[in-house]
């Protein structure tokens, strides 16, 4: 017996339609955006993520699948959306013709950390990037896309945290005063916190680990260092999410896991998920398709773990019905019966009716019962009688009634039970 890896999730038949739910509700909304989907390899160079995402972030040290190939070209399995999008716009010129660009995907993203409820190795993203916009409208439209998707699955209980970790330009100073605070506390800090004091002290607020997260509910913020420039920024993403009625609360502790990020950082968190309660974040990240060889142009963006999103609309009791069953099956009573049976079955799909078929020869009360297993509202039963008369007992087990209905006008069946339940 070979299991699944450690860390992955089979999704069953029974769990798919949820998935196809909330993929269809993405695609809905980001059309209403004009957001168009990109579609990226799996694995890419080492060093985008390297460069991308921040070497001394745990993403980079601790949780890539990193690997050589035939070539002894070191690859890695992409560890989440952003830098993998960021290199194919560069990459194919999508900024050459328009700057302003706007993308969405949907892909499984692979991390090698301790899986929890909703988190897994193997996780599926759902992301956006805004090109070429430096206004905080963009920061407040991104943010409005999530908040509304949310609510549009019926999330009720998910809180918006935000926070501003300034530009290129402040960052130093931020850096700088953060350090003098590290610097007192060093020897208390974790052996991943002293590690990152050196290489980016900021990573330090981010740490999970109990007694640093002590030690920092005392460190100075980010927010109160950050210049004139990312301030009035900060303040006009505020203005436009007042504006909008999206409710928010300041986060001074809020940095995201990535070395990309400046500026505007937000995280979805849900008050029903424990300590893991982040559903979704991102914010501006104004430098990276520079650092990744593009032109120098701001951008914005969001992700979230669609694992995570579903567990949540299970915790919140908003799971939606599953709409994908088959609506009828055809029930052929003797061999006689099975040619014309399953003729019409095909034509029946060709109409677009969700039509089953079972091919065992199984009695009459065995395959009702599958057709009440299979939570199907009809029945369509053909035996030698009805071969001879051209006409099928159509039974509606929902309204507990039936019907004769002719074999040679599928249109007519699939009228009568589109009827039925309108």
């Amino acid at each position: 017996m070979i299991n699944k890896p450690k860390g992955t999730n089979d999704i069953l038949p029974e769990e798919s339609y949820r998935w196809h739910f909330l993929e269809a509700r993405i695609r809905d909304l980001t059309a209403c955006y004009g957001y168009h989907e990109i579609r990226t390899p799996i694995f890419e160079s080492t060093e985008l993520f390297v460069r991308g995402v921040g070497d001394g972030t745990d993403i980079v040290d601790k949780e890539m699948y990193t690997f050589q190939d035939r070539s002894e070209r070191s690859l890695t399995l992409r560890p989440e959306g952003t830098a993998s999008a960021v290199r194919a716009y560069i990459e194919h010129g999508l900024h050459q013709k328009e700057e302003r660009c706007k993308l969405y995907y949907i892909g499984p993203m692979f991390r090698y950390e301790r899986p929890q409820a909703g988190r897994f190795r193997q996780h599926y993203q759902f992301g956006l990037e805004l090109y070429g916009e430096s206004s905080p409208w963009a920061d407040v439209e991104v943010i409005s896309v999530v908040s509304r998707l949310y609510a549009e699955l019926g999330l009720s209980n998910v809180i918006i945290n935000l926070n501003s970790i300034g530009c290129s330009g402040c960052r130093s100073e931020i850096r700088d005063t953060l350090r003098g605070f590290l610097e007192r506390n060093l020897e208390s800090l974790c052996e991943d916190c002293r590690r990152r004091y050196d290489k980016n002290p900021l990573r330090v607020l981010d740490c999970k680990n109990p007694q640093c997260k002590t030690i920092m509910s005392g460190s100075p913020c980010a927010i109160d260092s950050i210049c004139p420039d990312c301030r009035e920024h900060f303040e006009g993403v505020k203005h436009g999410l007042a504006l909008l009625g999206i409710q928010y609360q300041i986060n001074p502790a809020l940095v995201r896991g990535l070395d990309y990020y400046t500026r505007t950082v937000f995280e979805f968190v849900s008050t029903g998920l424990g300590a893991q309660n982040a559903v979704g974040g991102g914010g501006r990240y104004d430098n990276l398709v520079h650092e990744l060889g593009g032109p120098r142009l701001p951008a914005v963006g969001f992700s979230t773990g669609m694992e995570r999103v579903i567990l949540t609309m299970q915790n919140e009791n908003a799971d939606p019905q599953n709409t994908e069953n088959t609506e009828l099956r055809v029930i052929a009573l003797g061999k006689e019966a099975e040619e014309a049976a399953f003729r019409l079955t095909y034509d029946l799909r060709r109409l677009g009716l969700r039509t089953d078929m079972d091919f065992r020869n199984k009695s009459l009360k065995a395959q009702l019962r599958l057709t009440d297993k299979m939570n199907e509202h009809f029945a369509l039963i053909i035996g030698e009688a009805e071969i001879k008369e051209r006409a099928a007992v159509l039974k509606d087990l929902a309204a507990r009634t039936e019907s004769k209905v002719s074999l040679d006008n599928a249109e007519q069946i699939v009228k009568n039970i589109r009827g039925a339940h309108a």
